[in-house]
């Protein structure tokens, strides 16, 4: 064989790369496929519909049930927990959800992984979180329920948290995600307070479709995306949130916590929402109609677009070439 497996390890599975290694009281399934030099420690269970990418390792007392997808690189920590049915029963068996973890990304001892999540590539999850929602690329999770707390390789030129009431908002603009974090006029009298905002003079084009987002799941991270041509102008008319932004080569982390504060979002810029308070009330401003078309979801497609568009904006400004 071209993989080990130890004397007290069951590996019934015929499809191993080579050089991967099985270490004692593992018990394989017959169905699962594992890829070349993957390190699986003592005492773990892979079910029949687990797919494991190369380089892949798996400490001890892990449980891989069916659904699972580790891609390239990934690491899970001693006795962290995969699910796979939102509503177990004993004798009833349902269609198991998927639960993918995305290259590089690292998966702390004893986590608890809830079925369907995504894990972002090279994202960090700590020892002990809950995770219960999508996580975006290199994003950092710690806690019950997983919240973010930062980013892989972040720098103060690279990723900021940003409290938006607590500063000026023109000292912001030119972001290093390259988003906008704008004053609103705010009119008070003795009917109340108004923010007023002036399309195309304040917001850099005129909207065609807006939203409202209410009752957020709490610490939860969702709306991870980004658009190929849509911009958007973001206003948290009541509690607050927290706004992730990336450009792809830079990242900011924003309080949304006033009322009178808009964050303009350009195309290709990647958005991932949370920390919403249970008040949390976010208006949203977009300059497309809807089109499914026109959202990236996928991380990896995202800083593929982003690195083609810099290599087409740097061509167009290469100098000409000499005449010999």
């Amino acid at each position: 064989m071209s993989f080990f497996v130890h004397p007290q390890g069951l590996c019934e599975s015929p499809s191993i790369g080579d050089g991967t290694r099985i270490w004692a009281f593992t018990h394989i399934l017959p169905g699962a496929r594992i890829g070349r030099n993957c390190n699986i420690c003592d005492h773990v269970f892979i079910e029949n519909d687990v797919v494991l990418g190369d380089r892949v390792t798996v400490k001890c007392g892990v449980q891989l049930w069916d659904g699972v997808r580790l891609c390239d690189d990934v690491f899970v920590g001693p006795n962290a927990t995969f699910t796979n049915d939102k509503w177990p029963r004993s004798k009833r068996c349902l269609q198991p959800l998927k639960t993918l973890v995305a290259a590089g990304a690292s998966i702390g001892a004893n986590a608890t992984i809830l079925p369907g999540i995504e894990i972002g590539a090279r994202a960090m999850i700590g020892a002990g979180t809950v995770v219960t929602a999508i996580v975006p690329p290199e994003a950092i999770v710690v806690g019950n329920p997983g919240r973010i707390v930062g980013h892989i390789n972040d720098t103060p030129a690279a990723g900021r948290s940003i409290a938006a009431s607590a500063v000026l908002a023109p000292a912001l603009n030119g972001l290093s995600s390259g988003v906008m974090l704008l004053s609103l006029k705010t009119v008070r009298g003795a009917h109340g307070s108004q923010s007023v905002g002036e399309f195309q003079d304040q917001v850099p084009f005129q909207p065609r479709r807006y939203a409202l987002v209410s009752n957020a799941p709490g610490e939860n991270i969702c709306a991870a995306h980004a658009h190929r041509a849509c911009h958007q102008f973001l206003v948290c008319v009541k509690g607050s949130l927290t706004v992730v932004t990336d450009n792809g080569r830079g990242r900011d982390m924003i309080v949304l916590d006033h009322s009178d504060l808009g964050l303009y979002v350009p195309p290709l810029v990647w958005c991932a929402r949370s920390q919403h308070s249970d008040d949390a009330l976010l208006l949203v401003f977009a300059s497309h109609a809807y089109d499914a078309s026109d959202d990236l979801r996928d991380y990896g497609e995202f800083l593929n677009l982003v690195r083609l568009y810099d290599a087409e904006a740097a061509e167009c400004w290469l100098p000409p070439r000499r005449a010999a």
